[in-house]
């Protein structure tokens, strides 16, 4: 492993621990639910003790994952594992709706075979309840660490949790019913829980299934982060605006306009300005890639028929023959515009003598004589005294 993938030690051991918590509560919770289900006659609370078995396999997978995904970027991962706890949570929701399916169908056969339904006793009810506190508490503590570190993986744990104390209740109230003589409400709240698992795990495997397919942020978050970018200094507005998601971060793209003559460093101090707006203002943003436009992107795509600069440059010399022979010390910028070809020529060190009349009449002849280069637009001289 090279040094590039170092750990984010705060951040995964806040992970690990939370994990591991939660295994050790689900081991002890699922042992006690299957005896205390199995002792006393109610399937409902053998379900749900299964459930918190399951639980296990989950708390497995988000360890494995919390590891990976903590890993920094390399040269087969440039932008980091951080997806790999998404795949990870996907993998937590399908369990999910495998546990809610084989639940529901079991519940349903008992519901229409009346002479195979169980008939609980209080040591069942008493089990429910426990498992109802605890499952919660470990719900409020897992959310707590899961904002902490911004992770989507540990919050799919927490509603893993909250997902088997809601499951309690149902089973507190099938068992109530049964024991006050209508057996068939342990097998219906078998059902209702089996549902209410199934619908968890889709809404995590469908969400973390679109971040995979880099599905971008919702309209209002998207527009605020617009509105940022327009409120940075220099920026005359943007385009092309593009999010996706990356784990628990937020990886942006966005055209951005400023004046047409500034010079590059300036484009660029405003484009890191961009990045550093975002990134403080939305805590999830986590990278900004800012490309600069003097003008809109529709405009800017019809220049690039235009030659490069050693060709540009080469037909505009051989144009301007010896006019500037005079005045060894010049350079040119280069202006891409609409499809055409502004230049600056830019004269240093004049010779003694030459008056703003001879400038002008100098700035006259290479219009002329650049006339007939299709592609050439505005010329404009600019003389500067001195070396």
């Amino acid at each position: 492993m090279s040094a590039e993938q170092i750990l984010n030690g705060d951040d995964y051991q806040a992970k690990r621990r939370v994990t591991l918590v939660g295994s050790l509560v689900n081991v002890l919770l699922a042992i006690g639910k299957i005896i205390a289900g199995a002792v006393g006659g109610s399937q409902a609370l053998i379900v749900d003790g299964v459930h918190s078995l399951s639980d296990l396999v989950s708390d497995a997978l988000v360890l494995w994952a919390a590891r990976m995904g903590s890993y920094g970027a390399d040269l087969d991962h440039p932008y980091g594992h951080a997806r790999i706890e998404t795949a990870a949570t996907v993998g937590v929701g399908a369990l999910l709706l495998l546990v809610a399916g084989g639940f529901a169908y079991d519940a349903a056969i008992r519901m229409m075979n009346p002479e195979n339904l169980l008939t609980p006793g209080w040591i069942a009810l008493a089990a429910a309840i426990f498992s109802v506190l605890a499952k919660e508490a470990l719900y409020h503590y897992t959310t707590r660490v899961a904002n902490a570190v911004r992770s989507d993986l540990i919050h799919a744990n927490a509603w893993h949790h909250r997902s088997d104390a809601l499951s309690s209740v149902v089973v507190i109230v099938g068992v109530g019913g049964a024991i006050a003589g209508l057996p068939w409400l342990d097998a219906l709240a078998a059902l209702v829980v089996a549902l209410m698992i199934g619908a968890v795990g889709w809404r995590l495997a469908w969400h973390s299934a679109r971040e995979l397919v880099d599905t971008g942020l919702d309209p209002d978050e998207l527009a605020y982060i617009g509105r940022l970018i327009d409120s940075v200094d220099g920026v005359e507005g943007h385009e092309d605006l593009r999010t996706r998601r990356m784990g628990s971060d937020t990886l942006v793209d966005v055209h951005i306009r400023v004046a047409q003559d500034i010079s590059v460093s300036e484009g660029h101090r405003i484009s890191d300005a961009v990045l550093l707006r975002l990134c403080r203002e939305v805590d999830h943003v986590a990278e900004v890639l800012v490309h600069v436009d003097h003008e809109g992107i529709t405009e800017a795509r019809r220049s690039i028929r235009l030659p490069l600069r050693r060709r540009a440059e080469a037909e505009l010399r051989e144009a301007w023959g010896r006019l500037l022979d005079d005045y060894p010390h010049n350079r040119l910028i280069l202006h891409y515009r609409d499809g055409r070809l502004d230049v600056d020529v830019i004269l240093t060190g004049l010779p003694e003598g030459r008056t703003l009349q001879a400038l002008a009449a100098l700035q006259e002849r290479l219009r002329e004589q650049a006339a007939p280069i299709d592609y050439v637009g505005r010329i404009r001289l600019l003389a500067q005294p001195g070396s």
